[in-house]
Parts: C-alpha cells; structure tokens; sequence
C-alpha cells in the first residue's frame, strides 16, 4: 500500500519563483496537484517556468510582486485570489544577501536584506492570512479554511557564519516571526512552520561551488557535499498538505546536519 500526499484544488502563493528555490517549489507543488501562483518582479522568468509547469500538466499563473512595496503585495495577493482563488498555501520565499563583514555593511546594505527578507516576508504573511483568517471566521467565502503558511528561513538563522551576518539576523528573526504567527493563528487552523536550508547549489551560486574558496567550504560541511533543489521536496509538500494540521510552529533544518 502506498502512501500519496494530494494537494489537488489547493491554490499556492510562492513569492520569489523565478528562480532558485522558489521556482524547484513551484514545480513541486503543481506536481502535486496544487494551482501555483508564480509572484516575483521578474516577469519574464516567471512566463518562462509557468509555460514548464503547463508543459507538464500543471496548473500555474503569473503574478509581478515586488515585497518592498506594500501596495504591490496587496494588488498581487488580491488580484491571485480573483484570478485562480483563494489562496490556501504560501511559500514565502523571497530573500537576498550580501557577503561582507560587519564593519563593512551599510545603512543601504542592512536595508536592503532586512526589506526583503524580514518586513517583505511579514506583510505578504499577513496579507494572505487576513484572506484565511476570514474565510476561517465565516466573514469571506471559500470552501477550505485554515491554510498552510512555510516561511523560508536559512540554517544562518540558528547557526552564526562569517561574512552574512546581517542576512543570518533576518533569517532568525523570520524564524521568530514564524513562532509568533503559530501562535496568534493556529487556533483558526492556520499552521505556519519554517524550513532552514542550508547551502544548496542553485543555479545563482554554482560556480561558486568550483571555485578554491567553495571547494574549501565544501570540505567543511559534515558530508563535503551541498544540497540539490530538490532535496527539499518532501519537506515542503508534507508541509502544505492537509495531513500536517498538528505541525505548527516548527522550525525544521534542512542542512545535511551543518547546523547540529
């Protein structure tokens, strides 16, 4: 007897899915069933993995959002749910970095990262929760409620590496953030969890790995090997899937053991 996980006449949000890991989880969620709202500022990318998605059978729509900007979250989430419907999973993904010593960071720089990867990442929670919170509350329509919200966190938000200190701060503060919305919304059937990835080769950074400053970095991982996109397949799926309804607040490392 197999076990399947189905996400059939689900909708998910995933945030930063033109490349990297946004777009491995768009891929993966549409294989398994669920429409896919493709959101990021580079809408060309974004045309190119929705017509890979359709070419496979999937079900994917394109959305421009850019997480700085308030107003383009709100337009985005508003216009996804008109266009394919209520949105029951978010895969809030978007983030950037800087590689630079502490002393070295700017106010520019700081804003940056923490823009993105913190205040970007919280008001597009928010902003899909509301939709969820009243659907949960009888106040909106929508035949499923509660929902699944997985925040892309990093293993450098529970271990400190050199070089990315301020992107580290973000990603544990968005680890804090998951914890607080487990609480505030679990009661409305609202689970939100976060995955701390740890070095996967994507291909923004590949090259990386075959440089003398990579393969060094390699060498000091507990297996000398970096993750594959889709390493973090399964932890992502059975994280939106309606069985996972007692997995709230978790923080959940994906990183090999680097971070043990």
């Amino acid at each position: 007897m197999a076990y399947s996980i189905d996400l059939s006449g689900r909708v998910a949000f995933i945030t930063g899915a033109s490349s990297g890991l946004g777009a491995q989880f768009a891929r993966t969620l549409a294989r398994a069933g669920s429409a896919v709202v493709l959101a990021s500022r580079r809408v060309d990318k974004l045309k190119d993995l929705r017509a890979q998605i359709e070419g496979e059978g999937g079900d994917a729509h394109v959305m421009e959002l850019d997480v700085t900007d308030h107003g383009s979250i709100k337009s985005a989430v508003a216009h996804a749910e008109t266009e394919v419907g209520s949105i029951d999973i978010l895969i809030n993904n978007s983030g950037v970095s800087t590689t630079q010593r502490i002393q070295d960071v700017s106010e520019e720089d700081y804003d940056y990262i923490f823009d993105t990867n913190l205040k970007g990442a919280f008001f597009v929670a928010q902003e899909v929760a509301k939709r969820m919170l009243a659907r949960a509350q009888g106040s909106a329509p929508g035949t499923y409620t509660g929902g699944r919200i997985v925040n892309i966190a990093s293993t450098a938000g529970l271990r400190t590496l050199p070089q990315i200190g301020v992107y580290g701060m973000s990603k544990a503060a968005v680890i804090q953030m998951t914890k607080a919305m487990a609480l505030e919304w679990g009661k409305f059937g609202i689970n939100v969890n976060a995955i701390c990835p740890g070095y996967i080769d994507t291909e923004i950074n590949h090259p990386h790995w075959k440089t003398e400053q990579g393969q060094k970095l390699v060498q000091m991982l507990p297996r000398k090997r970096v993750g594959q996109p889709q390493d973090l397949d399964a932890l992502l799926v059975m994280l939106c899937a309606k069985e996972s309804h007692f997995i709230n607040g978790a923080i959940i490392a994906a990183d090999d053991g680097f971070a043990v």
